[in-house]
């Protein structure tokens, strides 16, 4: 069993306790448990009411102590129960106010655990505060110990804590930020002089080792740590492009206080529907990234150069096999295994073309969430790209269908054609060589690969994830894809889909 682990802060006032709450949700989640233990009036409430303000974005989110209703339920980015075991006698009573067990999914932060000791889960994180009367009225000491499980999480959060300080943030407001479909996490951190990001990216494989003795992020070339971010952001900057500076690294633990972008998108309107002049501006950013005779190594220092992988035909097959193995699975569809050795091997064949094209950078989500307006600046400058940690050397053609093809909002099919249009006249006029009906049909392809891959992979985010929001984005890809599929190369495949794969539900 793992040994706790436990460290001390010392806590100044309520704003050096909603920071360190602040960098606790950070790091935990939907299944964590924070017991809040101490006299009255050390600042459980507080502590407690802190976190559910960072957590949803509102400073003046009314948060009531739950002494007499015992229990109170927040639905924010996911579910928190807030509770106070004070009135109650002994463990079994929890099982009348919903806490025994404790709701899966939740995130639990549970006031007087001593009155139910036998009731605690074995990982948690429990925070005992004191006063400090020597330090002020307000000053407080929290004892913070993880057990189980939660012992690397507390761990974590001590290592966060030595890195703000070292980098002269521990005292900056913190604000936070939406996550993406990863590990990651992320918050704005505001002093005086402005604002940064802090990025907490921890090392963690995507899966048991399945694919060939690899996790399925080895295996697709997904990054398991930050050291791919930091590597293509120097790379990208060095090139001249518009990615976040790095303020503060740590590499090994995964922790980066970057250059803060803002929140300009290039997307506008409810349902959102792309900004033309900003969606040619990171059209014309990539035809000027993939004009150049890029390196297959970006700088990462003090490590040296940082080897950035092969988009192969290996690679995307194990992508697209997501579409066997979660989305058909959902859709009730059951392929034999004789249709299934046909599906490989004719994907195999179709993609020995753009695995013998030119080979770039590829972003592989060169989309609008990752992409920032940063309408003070000129040209393709203005695209802020934030969002390049797995990216592979691969046909030029894939950015531009995540771009053009956006999985998170509808691209008009005529508005996809001009700026696809206007790709290759950016390219052909740079290399009277360069090939445009080759690269349409290499465009077809790239879509028809990405988007077998994200039906699959947002099945896979809703099973086994528990991410159901991304199932909306389904009938998009599937519009995507029937398009890709019209183009004569991929007669055959046009065919196997009908013939095997259903349709998203609506």
């Amino acid at each position: 069993m793992t040994a706790p682990t436990t460290f001390t802060v010392a806590l100044a006032n309520e704003t050096a306790t909603a920071h360190l709450m602040a960098d606790l949700a950070l790091l935990v989640g939907p299944g964590d448990v924070i017991t809040l233990s101490g006299d009255l009036g050390a600042g459980k409430t507080a502590a407690a009411r802190a976190m559910i303000r960072y957590l949803a974005d509102d400073p003046a989110l009314e948060v009531p102590s739950p002494t007499f209703t015992l229990a109170q339920s927040y639905d924010l980015p996911f579910p928190i129960v807030h509770a106070d075991l004070y009135r109650i006698n002994d463990s079994s009573e929890l099982e009348e106010i919903g806490l025994s067990p404790l709701p899966e999914g939740t995130l639990a932060l549970i006031e007087w655990p001593e009155r139910a000791p036998d009731a605690l889960p074995d990982d948690r994180i429990d925070i005992a505060f004191s006063h400090r009367p020597a330090l002020g009225s307000t000053a407080r000491a929290a004892e913070i110990t993880g057990y189980g499980r939660a012992a690397a999480q507390v761990t974590r959060l001590r290592v966060l804590r030595k890195f703000l300080g070292d980098a002269g943030f521990l005292n900056a407001g913190r604000e936070r930020m939406p996550g993406d479909a990863s590990t990651r996490s992320y918050a704005r951190l505001i002093r005086d002089d402005g604002t940064s990001i802090l990025m907490n990216s921890p090392r963690r494989p995507d899966g048991p080792a399945i694919y060939n003795g690899k996790s399925y992020s080895a295996a697709v070339h997904l990054a398991e740590d930050v050291k791919p971010f930091v590597a293509i952001d120097n790379g990208l900057r060095a090139h001249g492009f518009s990615a976040p500076a790095i303020r503060h690294a740590d590499l090994d633990s995964g922790f980066l206080i970057t250059e803060d972008f803002g929140s300009a998108g290039v997307v506008e309107g409810d349902p959102p529907r792309p900004i033309v002049e900003c969606y040619e501006a990171a059209t014309d950013m990539l035809a000027e990234l993939h004009r150049k005779a890029l390196p297959e190594t970006a700088p990462l220092e003090p490590l040296g150069p940082y080897q950035i992988p092969v988009y192969d035909i290996d690679t995307w097959l194990v992508e697209i096999s997501l579409m066997l193995e979660w989305y058909l699975p959902d859709r009730g569809a059951e392929v034999s295994q004789q249709r299934r050795d046909e599906f490989t091997t004719m994907w195999r064949t179709l993609l020995e073309k753009p695995a013998a094209a030119p080979r770039t950078w590829v972003m592989r989500d060169f989309h609008s969430p990752n992409i920032i307006w940063l309408g003070d600046r000129t040209g393709i400058l203005r695209v802020g790209i934030i969002d390049f940690q797995d990216a592979v050397l691969g046909p030029a053609a894939y950015d531009l269908v995540s771009l053009l093809q956006d999985a998170r909002l509808d691209v008009p099919e005529q508005l996809e054609l001009t700026l696809l249009t206007r790709y290759i006249k950016a390219r052909r006029a740079a290399d009277s060589q360069f090939d445009p009906a080759g690269f349409a049909e290499l465009y077809a392809i790239m879509s028809a690969q990405r988007n077998t891959r994200l039906l699959g992979t947002f099945a896979r985010l809703n099973r086994r994830d528990g991410k159901p929001q991304y199932l909306r984005h389904q009938p998009r890809i599937w519009t995507y894809l029937t398009r890709s599929l019209a183009h004569p190369a991929l007669a055959a495949f046009r065919a196997w889909y009908a013939a095997n794969v259903p349709p998203p539900v609506p």
